[in-house]
């Protein structure tokens, strides 16, 4: 039997229903309420997206301008007319020792994409280059039970974004095995839910800055003797600890909060306690579980640029805060590159999140 994909088909097969929508407007197909749709879905998001870029661009401009002003005014005052002359034929120029340093146009935010991409294949190079010239001594030193050689060339922006997504991966899964065991206890047990109450309320505000100290002081002791860098470790356990709390409730409140006449049945079946919970309040309470998942996996992403600045591990945040202290013409451009790649990657893990929940709960969602 001939079978036959339609672009349609294979658009909503790859989550792409819009290839089937352009389809039917070249062939005449599109009904008004398809249009309607394909309008808000693709033209509208494009329209804003070009309108987000124009008002950048204009705004970049005018604080340029401002910037530029000052400089000519403040060299016209201190030194006299040729040295205002002097600072505006400069900054025609585009000579980067006088350049306003500003909020940065989007050509210029492209420029340092682009540059940080050369920068990480260079750096690439130069790691491949040292791994095949150690490759034998290392090979050796192993043989004779001595750590490798290995590169300690700076990171590129690339290794730093790994990096990131290291720390608040590990800090995630610390963060869900510390609050889903903990909050099914305290849904299934009112005694314990009071007795965790106070815990919860107290500690569930605290600032990260707050939590990354307090960690710390505890693991700076636990390995007092050892010569490793621990930072990595300091800093996905603040993570944790800082993002864990939205799980914790949620995961209280959704085994709480299960329909009674699921336990009833439960309880006609004859389930165990064990049964129960991975039967029937598990399932039940999924929505919510995951809703506090979500949510703990955004604020991971949004705290742990403040927790790698403090913590000086190598990251997105570290990569900021070096930026901002550099003051390089480039910097601040550098920063919106590092930016939008915050808040591009929190956004993935988002959409990963709400795909991971459709896949195992019964209700769905499209998110926002």
């Amino acid at each position: 039997m001939k079978q036959s994909i339609t672009l349609g088909n294979v658009g909503r097969f790859m989550g792409l229903g819009f290839l089937g929508t352009l389809k039917d407007l070249f062939t005449g197909n599109l009904q008004r309420e398809d249009f309607i749709s394909f309008l808000r879905k693709v033209i509208v998001p494009l329209a804003s997206i070009l309108l987000f870029i124009g008002l950048w661009h204009l705004g970049a401009k005018a604080l340029y301008q401002r910037e530029a002003n000052f400089k000519i005014e403040k060299a016209l005052a201190d030194q006299g007319p040729e040295a205002a002359d002097a600072m505006r034929a400069c900054i025609a120029s585009g000579d980067l020792s006088c350049q306003p340093n500003t909020l940065p146009a989007p050509s210029q935010v492209w420029d340092s994409y682009k540059s940080l991409l050369k920068d990480h294949r260079a750096i690439s190079a130069d790691k491949a280059e040292f791994k095949q010239k150690t490759a034998a001594l290392n090979k050796k030193r192993v043989a004779a039970g001595e750590a490798p050689i290995t590169y300690t060339g700076r990171p590129s922006f690339i290794d730093q974004i790994i990096m990131s997504l290291k720390t608040v991966f590990a800090g995630f899964l610390l963060a869900l095995v510390i609050a889903v065991p903990l909050g099914v206890l305290i849904g299934l047990s009112p005694t314990l839910k009071s007795a965790f109450n106070w815990f919860i309320q107290i500690f569930k505000p605290v600032s990260p800055v707050v939590w990354y100290l307090l960690v710390f002081m505890i693991v700076k002791t636990i390995l007092i003797d050892s010569n490793d860098d621990s930072s990595f470790i300091i800093s996905f356990i603040s993570v944790g600890f800082c993002s864990m709390w939205a799980t914790l409730v949620n995961t209280a409140m959704g085994v709480s909060s299960v329909d009674k006449d699921y336990l009833n049945v439960a309880k006609v079946l004859k389930l165990g306690p064990i049964q129960n919970v991975f039967k029937v309040i598990l399932p039940s309470a999924l929505p919510l579980i995951f809703t506090g998942l979500k949510i703990t996996l955004s604020v991971a992403w949004m705290v742990l640029i403040a927790i790698e600045l403090l913590a000086q591990s190598p990251g997105l945040g570290s990569f900021v805060w070096e930026e901002f202290q550099n003051g390089a013409n480039d910097s601040n451009s550098k920063i919106i590159v590092a930016m939008f790649v915050i808040g591009i990657i929190g956004f993935l893990l988002d959409r990963i999140m709400l795909t991971i929940q459709n896949a195992v709960s019964f209700n769905k969602n499209e998110g926002i």
